[in-house]
């Protein structure tokens, strides 16, 4: 049909049914784009920039800046920022599903080592939430160690006050006690004050004016017994000998070796002998009192001189030392 045709002739209506039904041999071909880059080179490099941008920004942040320089021909094909996936988010006026589609974009290719608790905080990388969970660990170690250490200075704190509130409460105790002890011996001594006041006051020496020459238990050939068996009060002739004690006489009158004698029974059964009297003054069965005038000093029986032998006799009938017997009544001879 070309060799036909002339240079006058008109050309055929063109039918793309026709063309559809048979191959095209080489007609309407797209001529290359020649213009740099192709669009979609760019996008893809713009793309990939972006998330690796998006995805070291936590990293990138402590780094100096890096300067990036594209030829004319790329910055002149570059699409919008709102159309880059995870840049688009950034910019208001975006309805909610392009931010939706946003997010989706930019997230994370894996989300292992990640908690929920991290996620629903917002921590997406899985570096920096290890990172972030180290960080809290330490803290929380370095705080249990704080308060153990704290509950242990509070512990060692405490005991030392107990200790210390003891040791107050012993000393107070033991001075309360050393107080109450003290007390109680100026009480009784007092008390045996007052008995021996008292009985001071119902005993009294039997004589006056007397020296002490004998005391009970001398040993001595001039004694029957070998010893003393009583307490002499050297005194005149005539001096006047007093009831020691309220009794009753049991018997008054001479007894061989002690010359005229005088014995005294008291209410609890001891006897006190008056010895060597020049003169007696009660009888038999009468009751004395303390003070009463019994007899008179004298020389009678075996003495060598004039003085009153006083001995002391339990209810057994045991002689006992006269001295040790007075002063327990209170009486100092």
């Amino acid at each position: 049909m070309a060799d036909e045709a002339g240079p006058d002739k008109a050309w055929e209506e063109w039918n793309p049914t026709e063309e559809s039904v048979r191959p095209v041999r080489g007609k309407h071909r797209v001529a290359k784009q020649r213009n740099g880059l192709a669009r979609s080179s760019t996008v893809l490099g713009v793309g990939v920039i972006a998330a690796v941008g998006a995805g070291g920004m936590a990293s990138a942040q402590s780094r100096p800046p890096v300067s990036i320089s594209l030829p004319d021909a790329i910055s002149d094909n570059l699409p919008e920022a709102k159309s880059l996936p995870g840049v688009g988010a950034l910019f208001s006026g975006e309805s909610e599903a392009e931010k939706a589609k946003a997010e989706t974009a930019s997230a994370p290719l894996t989300t292992a080592g990640i908690t929920t608790t991290e996620a629903e905080q917002g921590t997406t990388d899985a570096g920096e939430a290890l990172r972030a969970r180290i960080l809290q660990q330490a803290e929380q170690q370095q705080d249990s160690a704080d308060a153990e250490a704290k509950a242990a200075e509070e512990k060692a704190a405490a005991e030392k006050a107990a200790a210390e509130a003891k040791k107050q409460q012993d000393a107070a105790e033991e001075k309360a006690a050393a107080a109450k002890k003290k007390a109680a011996e100026e009480a009784k001594k007092k008390a045996e004050a007052a008995r021996l006041a008292k009985l001071a006051a119902s005993y009294a020496i039997p004589t006056s004016s007397y020296t002490i020459t004998s005391t009970f238990g001398e040993a001595g050939s001039m004694w029957s017994s070998g010893y003393h068996t009583g307490l002499d009060f050297a005194a005149p002739t005539g001096t006047p000998i007093k009831a020691i004690h309220s009794g009753t006489v049991k018997s008054a009158g001479w007894s061989g070796s002690y010359g005229y004698r005088t014995v005294l029974e008291l209410e609890d059964g001891t006897e006190l002998w008056f010895c060597h009297q020049s003169s007696i003054g009660v009888g038999v069965g009468q009751k004395v009192t303390t003070g009463d005038t019994i007899g008179r000093v004298g020389a009678t029986g075996n003495v060598t001189g004039p003085h009153l032998h006083l001995e002391v006799h339990t209810p057994d009938g045991t002689g006992i030392d006269p001295m040790t017997w007075l002063r327990a009544r209170g009486l100092t001879v």
